[in-house]
């Protein structure tokens, strides 16, 4: 499992700093100020649930239970909803991609209970 959740905590942050970096250079002139806040918070999003991918990858190694696996499988899952729909809302111009959003964000809150209710699981 470390080697996973390390793998993909350097995947989403590799990518999230590139398509940060994309946005701002290669997007600034063909998106309206409001697709491009939109792309930015995928893109801040994705970043901090790569480096919560990270922790859990630290965490797992000294947590037992499966809890913690489950956070990190839901942030991925989280990144690839809400942040990949943002991205794909922005780029294709198609409203009818935010209804995905949601559920990602959703992923996102469930993971971090997954972590809240491992740590208290600790005593």
């Amino acid at each position: 499992m470390l080697r996973s959740f390390l793998m993909l905590a350097a995947f989403f942050g590799f990518t999230g700093v590139a398509l940060g970096a994309f946005a701002a250079h290669g997007l600034k002139s063909r998106l309206s100020a409001e697709y491009l806040a939109i792309f930015h918070t995928g893109v801040t999003y994705q970043l901090v649930h790569a480096l919560a991918i990270l922790g859990v990858a630290v965490l797992a190694v000294h947590l037992p239970g499966r809890l913690v696996g489950w956070a990190g499988g839901l942030f991925a899952l989280g990144i690839v909803l809400f942040s990949g729909s943002l991205y794909a809302l922005t780029l294709s111009g198609l409203g009818k991609l935010g209804i995905i959003t949601p559920i990602g964000g959703v992923c996102f809150l469930a993971g971090w209970l997954c972590l809240g209710i491992a740590a208290w699981r600790l005593g």
